[in-house]
Protein backbone atom coordinates (compact mmCIF):
# COMPACT_ATOMS: atom_id res chain seq x y z
CA UNK A 1 0.00 0.00 0.00
CA UNK A 2 1.02 3.41 -1.07
CA UNK A 3 1.89 6.19 1.60
CA UNK A 4 0.42 9.03 1.52
CA UNK A 5 2.00 12.50 2.50
CA UNK A 6 -0.74 14.62 4.86
CA UNK A 7 0.18 18.61 4.23
CA UNK A 8 0.31 19.62 8.22
CA UNK A 9 1.31 23.18 8.08
CA UNK A 10 -0.81 26.51 7.10
CA UNK A 11 2.79 27.87 5.49
CA UNK A 12 2.79 25.37 3.13
CA UNK A 13 2.63 27.51 -0.23
CA UNK A 14 0.05 25.74 -1.88
CA UNK A 15 -1.71 25.64 1.37
CA UNK A 16 -1.43 29.41 1.58
CA UNK A 17 -2.49 30.36 -1.68
CA UNK A 18 -5.87 27.71 -1.89
CA UNK A 19 -6.87 29.59 1.95
CA UNK A 20 -5.93 33.50 -0.29
CA UNK A 21 -8.27 31.87 -3.88
CA UNK A 22 -10.53 31.17 -0.94
CA UNK A 23 -11.10 34.98 0.05
CA UNK A 24 -9.41 36.96 -2.08
CA UNK A 25 -11.51 38.53 -5.19
CA UNK A 26 -8.95 40.36 -6.59
CA UNK A 27 -6.66 37.16 -6.99
CA UNK A 28 -9.54 34.95 -8.31
CA UNK A 29 -10.74 37.68 -11.52
CA UNK A 30 -6.22 37.67 -11.99
CA UNK A 31 -5.67 34.17 -11.94
CA UNK A 32 -9.07 33.17 -13.68
CA UNK A 33 -9.04 30.44 -10.33
CA UNK A 34 -11.69 30.20 -7.54
CA UNK A 35 -12.20 27.44 -5.10
CA UNK A 36 -15.60 24.91 -4.75
CA UNK A 37 -16.13 23.36 -1.16
CA UNK A 38 -17.80 19.96 -1.20
CA UNK A 39 -19.20 16.81 -2.60
CA UNK A 40 -21.88 18.02 -4.06
CA UNK A 41 -20.45 21.25 -5.97
CA UNK A 42 -17.14 19.17 -7.41
CA UNK A 43 -19.91 16.78 -8.56
CA UNK A 44 -22.08 19.09 -9.98
CA UNK A 45 -18.74 20.35 -11.80
CA UNK A 46 -17.86 16.79 -13.07
CA UNK A 47 -21.42 16.86 -14.46
CA UNK A 48 -20.39 19.41 -17.32
CA UNK A 49 -17.73 17.50 -18.53
CA UNK A 50 -15.47 19.97 -16.62
CA UNK A 51 -12.65 19.02 -14.49
CA UNK A 52 -10.72 20.15 -11.83
CA UNK A 53 -7.24 21.47 -11.66
CA UNK A 54 -6.38 20.31 -7.62
CA UNK A 55 -8.11 18.23 -5.39
CA UNK A 56 -8.01 18.49 -1.72
CA UNK A 57 -9.10 16.58 0.97
CA UNK A 58 -8.47 15.38 4.40
CA UNK A 59 -8.06 11.58 4.73
CA UNK A 60 -11.89 10.85 5.76
CA UNK A 61 -13.34 13.22 3.02
CA UNK A 62 -10.76 11.36 0.57
CA UNK A 63 -12.71 8.23 2.13
CA UNK A 64 -15.91 8.91 1.62
CA UNK A 65 -15.87 10.69 -1.61
CA UNK A 66 -13.65 8.21 -3.60
CA UNK A 67 -15.67 7.78 -6.60
CA UNK A 68 -15.57 11.37 -7.14
CA UNK A 69 -11.96 11.73 -6.89
CA UNK A 70 -11.76 8.87 -9.16
CA UNK A 71 -13.58 10.79 -11.74
CA UNK A 72 -12.14 13.96 -10.95
CA UNK A 73 -8.82 11.58 -12.93
CA UNK A 74 -6.26 14.23 -10.31
CA UNK A 75 -4.30 13.16 -8.03
CA UNK A 76 -5.60 14.28 -4.72
CA UNK A 77 -3.94 16.23 -2.30
CA UNK A 78 -4.08 15.32 1.35
CA UNK A 79 -4.43 17.67 4.10
CA UNK A 80 -4.77 17.65 7.94
CA UNK A 81 -8.24 18.60 9.52
CA UNK A 82 -6.52 22.07 11.22
CA UNK A 83 -5.08 22.81 7.83
CA UNK A 84 -8.51 21.91 5.49
CA UNK A 85 -10.19 24.03 8.38
CA UNK A 86 -7.66 26.73 7.86
CA UNK A 87 -8.41 27.20 4.03
CA UNK A 88 -12.22 26.11 4.13
CA UNK A 89 -14.87 29.20 4.22
CA UNK A 90 -17.86 27.15 5.36
CA UNK A 91 -18.46 26.52 9.34
CA UNK A 92 -18.69 22.93 8.73
CA UNK A 93 -16.13 22.25 6.55
CA UNK A 94 -16.69 19.12 4.12
CA UNK A 95 -13.90 17.53 3.99
CA UNK A 96 -13.26 18.19 0.09
CA UNK A 97 -12.44 20.99 -2.09
CA UNK A 98 -11.03 21.38 -5.14
CA UNK A 99 -9.32 24.02 -7.46
CA UNK A 100 -10.88 25.14 -10.31
CA UNK A 101 -10.72 27.18 -13.08
CA UNK A 102 -13.17 29.72 -14.06
CA UNK A 103 -15.63 28.48 -16.92
CA UNK A 104 -14.81 30.65 -20.62
CA UNK A 105 -18.10 31.88 -22.15
CA UNK A 106 -19.15 28.79 -24.13
CA UNK A 107 -21.41 29.81 -27.29
CA UNK A 108 -23.34 32.10 -26.86
CA UNK A 109 -27.01 31.24 -25.76
CA UNK A 110 -30.19 31.41 -27.38
CA UNK A 111 -31.52 31.08 -24.22
CA UNK A 112 -33.23 33.80 -21.46
CA UNK A 113 -30.91 36.01 -19.84
CA UNK A 114 -30.25 37.83 -16.85
CA UNK A 115 -28.64 40.87 -16.02
CA UNK A 116 -27.80 42.02 -12.11
CA UNK A 117 -27.32 45.16 -11.26
CA UNK A 118 -25.53 45.83 -7.84
CA UNK A 119 -26.72 42.55 -6.12
CA UNK A 120 -24.57 42.98 -3.25
CA UNK A 121 -25.65 40.02 -0.80
CA UNK A 122 -24.03 36.76 -1.63
CA UNK A 123 -26.48 34.88 -0.84
CA UNK A 124 -29.12 36.67 -3.19
CA UNK A 125 -26.62 36.45 -6.05
CA UNK A 126 -25.91 32.34 -5.62
CA UNK A 127 -29.71 31.44 -5.08
CA UNK A 128 -30.38 33.76 -8.25
CA UNK A 129 -28.02 31.85 -10.40
CA UNK A 130 -29.40 28.43 -8.92
CA UNK A 131 -32.77 29.30 -9.88
CA UNK A 132 -31.37 30.91 -13.29
CA UNK A 133 -30.00 27.59 -14.12
CA UNK A 134 -33.19 25.49 -12.93
CA UNK A 135 -35.61 27.60 -15.31
CA UNK A 136 -33.27 27.34 -18.47
CA UNK A 137 -31.43 30.58 -18.32
CA UNK A 138 -28.73 30.55 -20.73
CA UNK A 139 -26.31 33.44 -19.40
CA UNK A 140 -26.09 35.80 -16.29
CA UNK A 141 -24.19 39.21 -16.57
CA UNK A 142 -23.56 40.42 -13.45
CA UNK A 143 -22.06 44.06 -13.25
CA UNK A 144 -19.26 45.33 -10.58
CA UNK A 145 -21.84 46.09 -7.97
CA UNK A 146 -22.76 42.70 -7.33
CA UNK A 147 -21.00 40.37 -5.05
CA UNK A 148 -18.10 38.07 -6.49
CA UNK A 149 -19.99 35.28 -8.77
CA UNK A 150 -17.20 32.87 -7.50
CA UNK A 151 -16.65 33.58 -3.65
CA UNK A 152 -17.08 30.64 -1.16
CA UNK A 153 -20.74 31.75 0.01
CA UNK A 154 -22.25 32.65 -3.96
CA UNK A 155 -21.16 29.29 -4.91
CA UNK A 156 -22.48 27.39 -1.91
CA UNK A 157 -25.85 28.97 -2.51
CA UNK A 158 -26.03 28.76 -6.26
CA UNK A 159 -25.69 24.93 -5.50
CA UNK A 160 -23.85 23.75 -9.05
CA UNK A 161 -25.94 26.36 -10.72
CA UNK A 162 -22.84 27.95 -11.95
CA UNK A 163 -21.46 24.98 -14.13
CA UNK A 164 -24.97 25.36 -16.26
CA UNK A 165 -24.53 28.82 -17.50
CA UNK A 166 -22.37 31.30 -18.75
CA UNK A 167 -21.40 34.04 -16.54
CA UNK A 168 -20.07 37.36 -17.21
CA UNK A 169 -19.15 40.08 -15.76
CA UNK A 170 -20.12 43.59 -16.84
CA UNK A 171 -18.86 47.49 -16.72
CA UNK A 172 -21.36 48.47 -18.67
CA UNK A 173 -25.15 46.99 -17.52
CA UNK A 174 -26.76 49.22 -19.84
CA UNK A 175 -24.90 48.86 -23.39
CA UNK A 176 -25.16 45.11 -22.93
CA UNK A 177 -28.95 45.75 -22.32
CA UNK A 178 -29.21 47.39 -25.81
CA UNK A 179 -27.07 44.70 -27.70
CA UNK A 180 -29.04 41.93 -26.14
CA UNK A 181 -31.20 40.75 -28.82
CA UNK A 182 -34.79 39.68 -27.00
CA UNK A 183 -37.08 41.27 -25.01
CA UNK A 184 -35.51 43.38 -21.80
CA UNK A 185 -37.86 43.20 -19.07
CA UNK A 186 -37.37 44.69 -15.50
CA UNK A 187 -39.60 44.16 -12.18
CA UNK A 188 -40.85 47.63 -10.41
CA UNK A 189 -42.40 47.92 -6.85
CA UNK A 190 -45.53 49.40 -8.71
CA UNK A 191 -46.81 50.73 -11.75
CA UNK A 192 -45.83 47.81 -14.14
CA UNK A 193 -47.98 45.35 -16.26
CA UNK A 194 -48.84 42.58 -13.27
CA UNK A 195 -47.28 39.35 -13.54
CA UNK A 196 -50.25 37.28 -14.97
CA UNK A 197 -50.88 39.76 -17.88
CA UNK A 198 -47.96 39.82 -18.97
CA UNK A 199 -46.66 38.92 -22.67
CA UNK A 200 -43.52 36.51 -21.76
CA UNK A 201 -43.43 34.79 -24.96
CA UNK A 202 -40.21 35.31 -26.94
CA UNK A 203 -36.64 35.09 -25.52
CA UNK A 204 -36.40 37.74 -22.35
CA UNK A 205 -33.90 39.51 -20.61
CA UNK A 206 -34.54 39.67 -17.34
CA UNK A 207 -32.93 42.60 -15.09
CA UNK A 208 -33.02 42.12 -11.46
CA UNK A 209 -31.65 45.25 -9.21
CA UNK A 210 -29.95 45.99 -6.29
CA UNK A 211 -31.83 44.79 -3.13
CA UNK A 212 -32.49 48.51 -1.61
CA UNK A 213 -33.41 49.91 -4.52
CA UNK A 214 -34.51 48.00 -6.98
CA UNK A 215 -33.32 48.45 -10.69
CA UNK A 216 -32.10 51.71 -11.47
CA UNK A 217 -33.99 54.75 -13.32
CA UNK A 218 -31.63 54.14 -16.40
CA UNK A 219 -31.78 50.62 -16.52
CA UNK A 220 -35.46 50.72 -16.22
CA UNK A 221 -36.05 53.41 -19.06
CA UNK A 222 -34.03 51.02 -21.23
CA UNK A 223 -36.15 47.87 -20.38
CA UNK A 224 -38.81 46.99 -23.01
CA UNK A 225 -41.17 45.68 -20.46
CA UNK A 226 -41.84 46.53 -16.90
CA UNK A 227 -43.62 44.57 -14.68
CA UNK A 228 -45.06 44.17 -11.01
CA UNK A 229 -45.38 41.22 -9.35
CA UNK A 230 -48.66 41.73 -7.01
CA UNK A 231 -48.55 41.73 -3.84
CA UNK A 232 -50.40 41.65 -0.42
CA UNK A 233 -51.43 45.27 0.77
CA UNK A 234 -48.78 46.72 2.89
CA UNK A 235 -46.22 44.34 1.47
CA UNK A 236 -43.84 47.56 0.10
CA UNK A 237 -41.84 44.82 -1.78
CA UNK A 238 -40.27 41.30 -1.99
CA UNK A 239 -36.76 40.08 -1.72
CA UNK A 240 -34.81 39.97 -5.06
CA UNK A 241 -33.82 36.46 -5.59
CA UNK A 242 -37.64 35.63 -4.37
CA UNK A 243 -38.77 37.94 -7.15
CA UNK A 244 -36.43 36.83 -9.92
CA UNK A 245 -37.53 33.00 -8.77
CA UNK A 246 -41.00 34.27 -9.09
CA UNK A 247 -40.55 36.29 -12.69
CA UNK A 248 -38.47 33.15 -14.15
CA UNK A 249 -40.70 30.72 -13.35
CA UNK A 250 -43.51 31.97 -14.84
CA UNK A 251 -41.56 32.79 -17.99
CA UNK A 252 -40.69 29.20 -18.14
CA UNK A 253 -44.30 27.75 -17.38
CA UNK A 254 -45.68 30.16 -20.31
CA UNK A 255 -46.27 28.24 -23.84
CA UNK A 256 -43.29 29.61 -26.30
CA UNK A 257 -41.11 31.33 -23.40
CA UNK A 258 -36.87 31.28 -25.04
CA UNK A 259 -38.22 30.71 -28.28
Amino acid sequence: MRSVTVLRSRDNPRVRRWAKLVRDSGLRRKERRAIIEGPHLLAAMLEQGLKPRCVFATAGGLERNAALVVKAEVEPVVLSEGVFRAIADAESPPGIAAEIEIPDIRTRSINPCVFLEGVQDPSNVGAILRTAAAFGVGEVVLDRGCADAWSPKVLRAGMGGHFRLNLRISGDLGAEIERFKGISVCTVPRGGVPLRQADLGGRLGWIFGAEGQGVSLALQERAALRITIPTAPGTESINVAAAAAVCLYAAFSTPGAGS
